[in-house]
């Protein structure tokens, strides 16, 4: 019997959930005191894999894997992500798991910090350096976000397995379509309002992309103020922010299976950052970004505090669609009807960093 698999990254340690009979019920922390700031949900193979990206102040980043559903977790015997020794770099963490749609169905990408792609043909047991965005010519005049110099997005196309969209903080979205061959930057459109030139070829602070589930080529992003629209494949960009109390923001996310459907989280400003109005509100569009919508049924009302970061708002892929999110408060809320409606399924969690879901049998 099908079901829901929550999995949800903290600062200190993973937990995961499972719905039954339309209950949850979480288990955890794994990997206590470590912070979790990527994790995935494999569902291509014959058994569900999670991934799970831990930060160990003592003994460093590494990647974990699950083969049954979280009850057991394995650690490579050696790094699974390692920079090599040539590029006289360290792995700071693990910002990214991302299982590739399309071919090969063992490739899962990891982006890291400092900003590098690496790519796993094992399931994410191993990973090996993209030498060509590491070593993009570009690469020396980026400049790190307030998190860090990160590659934290990553996304492919199921149609071409050679057409991967990585997102950079603070250089931007960057293309290939070759594998990784080679890449382009690609942020025409979108404002850098922090930089003297508004409108570099690169350097934009890209918080999140994601991907419509109708329209492959059309993509949702949220930026540093400002959220924004392609339509062909990140090659221009276009600004659907008006109608949201405010552009700021941190999290994107699609709906599974609507067309033209997507989901943010308003901040107030880089310089206070409460939820807009200090309201606990998820904004959608069903008409890619010409409207929106705020979802609050069932979310706290009065004044919230509760900050949504980049990969802590999320969908499934059930029908109709579970949403959910996690804030800095340590509150998880979820939505089973496309967030019409919602409810809180755990509180006084560590600060939530990330958050999976998806349908497992």
């Amino acid at each position: 019997m099908s079901e829901v698999l929550l999995v949800v990254g903290t600062r200190k340690g993973l937990f995961t959930g499972r719905r039954r009979g339309g209950r949850w019920e979480l288990s955890g922390p794994f990997f206590p005191a470590q912070a979790v700031y990527a994790a995935a949900i494999d569902t291509r193979g014959p058994v569900p894999r999670l991934l799970a990206g831990c930060d160990s102040a003592h003994w460093g980043p590494s990647v974990f894997h699950s083969d049954d559903l979280g009850a057991s977790w394995v650690e490579p015997d050696r790094p699974a992500v390692a920079f090599p020794q040539d590029t006289g770099a360290s792995l700071e963490r693990v910002w990214q798991l991302h299982p590739a749609t399309g071919g090969d169905p063992s490739v899962v990408y990891a982006g890291t910090e400092p900003a590098a792609l690496f790519r796993s043909v094992d399931r994410g047991e191993s990973f090996e350096l993209v030498r060509p965005l590491w070593e993009h010519p570009t690469r020396s005049r980026w400049e790190p976000g307030g998190g860090g110099e990160a590659v934290h997005t990553v996304v492919t196309d199921r149609r071409d397995p050679a057409a991967v969209t990585v997102a950079v903080s603070t250089a931007g979205v960057f293309r290939s379509r070759d594998g990784g061959a080679s890449w382009d930057p690609s942020n025409d459109g979108v404002s850098a309002v922090f930089l003297p030139d508004p409108h570099p070829e690169f350097g934009q602070c890209v918080h999140k992309i994601a991907q419509d589930a109708g329209d492959l080529d059309r993509l949702y992003l949220q930026n540093h103020w400002g959220v924004y629209r392609s339509d062909d494949a990140g090659g221009h960009w276009t600004d659907i922010g008006a109608g949201l109390p405010s552009d700021f923001g941190f999290a994107v996310a699609a709906h599974p299976h609507r067309p033209d459907t997507a989901y943010v989280f308003p901040i107030t400003a880089d310089s206070d950052r409460v939820p807009a109005d200090r309201r606990c509100r998820v904004f959608r569009t069903s008409d890619a970004g010409a409207g929106w919508e705020g979802l609050s049924a069932g979310l706290p009302e009065g004044d919230h505090f509760g900050t949504v970061l980049r990969d802590a708002l999320r969908t499934d892929d059930a029908d109709p669609a579970g949403v959910y999110f996690g804030n800095r408060n340590g509150e998880l809320y979820a939505s089973a009807d496309d967030g019409d409606s919602w409810r809180q399924i755990a509180a006084h969690l560590p600060d939530v960093l990330c958050v999976r879901a998806a349908v497992v049998n």
